[in-house]
């Protein structure tokens, strides 16, 4: 596998994303682009587009780019995602800071509008954090608002995140957003693009952005947007390809609760906490998670920190249900005064919550 050779069609940017996939998902067209003979391909603007390609320069870039820890994930690379290649216009190369690990695990995108408000920023930054915590990979675009809060909450506990960048790899956009992503990379996350080295962030890069963030999670939340929002693209990049779609509900009257409320309307899941989405998961994603969301099982109570009657009722305890207090009691034989007691110090001490009408929920030490 000639990885530079993919890495090339990224330069190729007067084509569209579907057309550029063309190249390489169609033998014919690959054997001919790999052998150089470009004169045998029938579509003479894509021959015009691909003999513009300098393909000893493009290498020459592609491998400076690596002796700085750049990683390229050409399509036939086994590191590639998964879900990306799923995409009717997969992109032939990623550009890769971090760990490759960061596109392993079950991901969910949470993205928004760049100017937001103090509530969107709260819940973006909130429900970034507990869906980190139940072992999903947050992937966001690096961008300011929304998008930034949600950077910041997955990386304020033990988690995985990725950012998609709207420019080659070797730039940072917005530069205040330098110190995340440094973060996101000392953390074991990832920054990904398609883009190629020194490509600024045009406008248009940003709709292929967005469908590179949507492809590589199982599921996107939309926290706030505009009616004309970029987010709103991402939203219907889920739709088009299969995964799901979460959005946050607004007062009817923020300008910000515009797109998300539309969404709703026509379908998109309504989120209130973490829980809503991670109940939507399919039984085979469940269980590759790593964090909270593997709790309840009984295997893991933590040793020395709680007595044997909190023991018994955090294993009854799940993360994805609701328990009755009725329900523990039944199930623990345990007496009321007991069960009452060990419940008060598990909230306390952060390894359960209690919800309205007496119904507890499990959850992690990091938890608040």
């Amino acid at each position: 596998m000639d990885i530079f050779k993919f890495s090339a069609l990224t330069r190729v940017r007067s084509i569209s994303t579907a057309e550029r996939a063309g190249i390489f998902l169609d033998d014919e067209l690959f054997d001919i682009f790999m052998s150089g003979h470009l004169d045998l391909l029938q579509d003479k603007k894509l021959c015009k587009e691909l003999a513009k390609l300098d393909l000893g320069s493009c290498e020459a870039e592609d491998r400076e780019l690596m002796k700085r820890g750049v990683r390229l994930l050409a399509y036939p690379d086994p590191y590639y995602p998964e879900l990306l290649r799923q995409l009717p216009d997969p992109p032939p190369c990623l550009y890769l800071l971090g760990e490759t690990a960061a596109l392993e695990k079950p991901a969910i995108a949470i993205v928004g509008s760049r100017i937001a408000s103090v509530y969107g920023l709260t819940v973006a930054e909130t429900i970034s954090k507990d869906l980190a915590l139940d072992g999903l990979t947050v992937v966001s675009g690096l961008a300011r608002g929304i998008d930034s809060a949600a950077h910041r909450g997955s990386l304020a506990v033990p988690g995985s995140q990725v950012a998609v960048v709207g420019t080659g790899i070797d730039d940072c956009y917005p530069k205040e957003n330098k110190g995340l992503m440094d973060e996101i990379l000392a953390k074991g996350g990832a920054v990904v693009t398609e883009f190629p080295p020194k490509t600024p962030p045009f406008k248009q890069n940003f709709p292929c952005r967005n469908r590179i963030i949507a492809g590589l999670a199982w599921g996107t939340v939309v926290v706030e947007a505009t009616e004309y929002s970029g987010s709103l693209a991402t939203a219907r990049f889920a739709l088009e390809t299969g995964r799901e779609l979460f959005a946050i509900p607004h007062n009817i009257t923020a300008k910000g609760g515009v797109g998300p409320n539309i969404l709703i309307q026509k379908g998109a899941k309504l989120v209130c906490r973490a829980e809503d989405v991670i109940n939507e998961m399919p039984p085979f994603l469940r269980e590759k998670l790593s964090g909270a969301r593997n709790a309840g099982s009984g295997d893991d109570i933590p040793a020395g920190i709680v007595s044997e009657d909190e023991a018994k009722v955090l294993r009854f305890l799940r993360v994805d249900e609701e328990k009755s207090l009725d329900m523990i009691i039944e199930s623990s034989g345990i007496p009321v005064g007991d069960i009452l007691s060990a419940l008060a110090r598990l909230k306390m001490i952060g390894l359960c919550r209690e919800w309205p009408g007496a119904r507890y929920t499990r959850t992690t030490s990091e938890r608040s």
